[in-house]
């Protein structure tokens, strides 16, 4: 199939693609800044990226033609809800546009797990009303929910082992919030199965991971694999949200914000088993991952730590 990625050139879309093109499968992905992705997608075999503004309804159309599928999976974690709405609502609803204009029925949708309209925050909010617009798109759609998604690369896992490095605890607001948290690969394998699964049609699927831990666990965990055991302090919602505010305002990435913390209020698993049965494979756990990207023996962080001896 030659399928279009939308949103594809991040930490996820990595995983995604290297599947898809593995089964063969040719992909475009679209990007704004080519240049920056393209020593991690251009070696995939089939794999192109497309230089695209996709919020230009003209572009987005030109980039979907000649296609048989796509996946749509941009997100973002921060911002204000103009923001969210621009990337969760509109975004989405422009993809279908642009699907229908041009002949395309398969649609596959990544969200995420805890995504409905009367949810806690606007992240949730806006996930949820781009899942009310897929499903009433008339579209041979499929929605994946994940929980948290770990990897190489991540965002997460990666976060609170870095943190450890340079803080001698850990203080986190909704530290017992829990979660089930899925491998990026599984994420990317369940992609690949329910384009080659005419049975994943119409069906809105969670994705978790084999275990459920709090955020505590998972920060924790984190740190001593990093090298650098911490405690980690629970933070009442009202400190967490001051400190939540603060980051918001130091330079640099966002690392938590406001918005986050009101996601926290909400355990993010799924009562509903991973479908194995559907997809044909069983959720990796978490243990046998992390330790492979997290661990203090992994040679860039031996790197850092080395450095960091040598006062350099």
């Amino acid at each position: 199939m030659k399928i279009a990625i939308i949103g594809g050139a991040g930490f996820i879309g990595s995983y995604i693609a290297e599947y898809l093109s593995r089964d063969g499968h040719r992909l475009s992905i679209a990007t704004r800044q080519r240049e920056r992705h393209k020593g991690k997608l251009i070696p995939l075999p089939g794999c192109e990226l497309e230089e695209c503004n996709v919020h230009d309804q003209q572009q987005l159309r030109a980039l979907l033609a000649g296609h048989d599928a796509v996946i749509s999976m941009v997100g973002i974690l921060h911002g204000s809800r103009a923001a969210f709405e621009k990337a969760h609502v509109t975004l989405v609803a422009g993809i279908i546009d642009a699907c229908r204009s041009n002949g395309i029925q398969r649609l596959i949708h990544i969200s995420a797990l805890g995504a409905a309209e009367d949810a806690p925050s606007d992240y949730q909010q806006t996930k949820g009303k781009g899942e009310a617009l897929i499903k009433a798109s008339g579209l041979d759609y499929t929605i994946l929910r994940p929980s948290v998604v770990f990897g190489a690369g991540d965002s997460f896992l990666n976060m609170f082992a870095d943190l450890a490095r340079i803080a001698p605890l850990l203080p986190l607001g909704g530290a017992d919030t829990r979660f089930a948290p899925v491998w990026a690969g599984d994420v990317a394998q369940a992609v690949a199965a329910c384009l080659r699964t005419p049975a994943s049609s119409g069906q809105s699927l969670d994705l978790t991971g084999p275990r459920v831990y709090t955020l505590r666990q998972l920060a924790a965990y984190a740190a001593k694999l990093g090298g650098h055991p911490r405690c980690v302090i629970g933070l009442p919602e009202g400190i967490a949200m001051l400190q939540a505010t603060l980051m918001e305002l130091l330079p640099g990435p966002t690392l938590l914000s406001r918005d986050n913390v009101r996601s926290l209020r909400v355990d993010n698993i799924s009562p509903q088993p991973f479908p194995t049965a559907l997809l044909g494979f069983a959720p990796t756990a978490l243990e046998s991952i992390a330790p492979q990207y997290l661990g203090a023996t992994e040679s860039n962080r031996q790197l850092d730590a080395y450095r960091e001896r040598a006062a350099r």
